[in-house]
This record gives C-alpha cells, structure tokens and sequence, in this order.
C-alpha cells in the first residue's frame, strides 16, 4: 500500500507541474486560432519598410518572407504598432525578459530543453501577457498570390551563448522539434502558402542570440527565390541593445537573390561554348608559338590548366 500511495503522490505532483505550465507548454489551439489573423490579412501592415531601430519585447511579431519593391527578402511584421508595419531583422532586436523564464517540467518528453528543475527563456506558442508571442507567416499579399504551394525556411546558423530549440505543442503536448541548434546544420521545415504560425522558443542561458535563417520559394513563373538574414535575440536582464552590435558576419547588405530557372541552362549552355571556344583559341595560339620557337619547350613549361584555381 505504501508503494502504491508513494508512485500515486509523484504521479500527482508531476501532473499538478504540467498543469501549473499549462499556458507555456501546452496548447491550446482553440486561443491561438482566435489570435491569429485570417488568412490574407496581412493586406492590413504599411506597404513601406519602416526604417529605425526597435527593440520588440512584448506583443505579437512574425517573420515572414515579402517582395519588398519587388525584391524577395526576410523581414518582421510588427504588430505591436498600429498600423502594423515590416521591418529589416538588422534594425530589429527581440528581447526575451525574464518574464519569459520557467523550469523545465519533469516529463521526459521535455528532456531536450534541460534538466528538470532547470530555468529556460520560453517564448510560448500561446500568448502571455508581458512576453513576446513571434510568430512565422507567408501571408504577405504578393507572396499569397505568386508562391507555388509554400515556403521554405531553414535555420542555418545560430551564435549564443546557451542552445536554442523551436518546437511546437502536437497532441496531448507532446513537443515536436522545427530547429534545435544542437545538431547539424542547416535544418529546415515548410511554410504552407497563405498560413501563419506559432511555436516555442526556448533559449537555455542569457545574453545574445544570433539565428542565421533563410527562407526560399518558387514562384508560378518559375523563378527561384532566396533569401538569408539574422535574427537578433537579446535573452535575460542585458541591455537589449548589446545585441545590435553583434550583427552575424555572414549577412551582408542583402543576402537575397532570385533566379529566373526557365532560362538558366541557355545561360548554362552559351558560358560552356564560351569556355570551350576560349580553350580552342589558346591551343591554337600555343601550338602556332611552339611552331616558331627554334629551342623545344621542355614538359615542365608547358601549359598550367585554365580556369579557377581557388
């Protein structure tokens, strides 16, 4: 009886833990629905890039893919102003508070976030009042109307000083990992056309967090598009604006690019002739040399091969 009552008891207290996280770890799919826009909705956000830097810590954001004058980039809905607006991710730091700090709960499922009893930075699925709520969409008017079937979204990078994992709340809670800084990279999901969505997003130490992400698709004409940028985290009680200064080398002004596939292998094709024609020239020009000069070459002066040599 006693063993009984013992295992009865942990079982008590482990489902009392999950149900005082319950608003941070498990969803609640009915509040998310009601939060998130409808689908073309985002029709609503200014046209224009806003310009400045912002520091985000409570309220909703998305990050999403958009044809900034025509031009395919990553870039953060803010919705924490009215009318909601895009903005560059460099002019952009999302700061996650101490408010967002909680223990890791003692159900193995949660196992990757920690130990349990360990603190972790979560920015919940589900919004919370005080704690930023960020979401990801490819709900942008043109990317709605022009993207065949859905976006691609990769996590390429990630500086910090602790891990990082994005994962969302499946059936009954279990966790479902997107991203998880730990393993090999780059790690990718898709993006459905016209959908916008939530997840948790736990850091496990204070201080910077750089997140490398790119977003690709292919539009109904054919074309390619990509772009890379950073996410810039500020996690814990720093100065949020620390975090500008740690910009990811690998950004660049605009690491974006389209490519128009329909016509690639012609321009595959016209650099190949180009190349051969070239190396036809020279064995010609050489041998014409070789045929004037009075003393032979010797195989050592022979001709380097052309080309790259990086």
């Amino acid at each position: 009886m006693n063993t009984r009552r013992a295992r009865g008891s942990a079982r008590a207290a482990c489902v009392a833990l999950l149900l005082a996280l319950t608003p941070v770890l498990t969803p609640a799919i009915s509040a998310t629905a009601a939060e998130s826009p409808a689908p073309g909705a985002e029709s609503d956000a200014v046209p224009e890039t806003g310009t400045g830097r912002t520091v985000i810590g409570d309220g909703h954001i998305d990050i999403g893919a958009r044809f900034d004058h025509g031009n395919w980039t990553v870039q953060i809905r803010d919705d924490t102003t009215r009318p909601a607006i895009w903005r560059n991710t460099t002019d952009v730091v999302l700061r996650v508070g101490d408010t967002a700090k909680t223990d890791v709960p003692e159900s193995k499922e949660f196992g990757f976030l920690g130990d349990p009893g360990d603190q972790v930075w979560l920015l919940p699925q589900v919004q919370r009042d005080g704690v930023l709520w960020p979401g990801w969409n490819s709900q942008e008017p043109e990317v709605a109307s022009t993207v065949d079937r859905e976006v691609n979204w990769q996590l390429t990078g990630v500086e910090g000083p602790g891990d990082f994992v994005l994962f969302l709340n499946g059936s009954f809670g279990t966790p479902k990992i997107l991203f998880d800084g730990r393993k090999k990279l780059p790690q990718e999901t898709g993006i459905e056309v016209n959908s916008h969505v939530h997840g948790n997003w736990a850091f496990t130490e204070p201080g910077t967090y750089l997140l490398d992400v790119r977003m690709a698709a292919r539009t109904k004409d054919g074309k390619s598009h990509t772009s890379t940028r950073t996410l810039q985290f500020s996690v814990g009680p720093q100065d949020p604006g620390r975090a500008f200064a740690a910009k990811s080398a690998d950004e660049g002004p605009d690491a974006a690019s389209d490519t128009d596939e329909s016509i690639a292998p012609l321009w595959w094709g016209v650099g190949a002739a180009l190349v051969v024609a070239t190396a036809g020239a020279v064995l010609v020009w050489r041998r014409g040399s070789s045929g004037r000069r009075r003393t032979p070459s010797s195989p050592a002066n022979g001709a380097r091969p052309e080309g790259d040599q990086r």
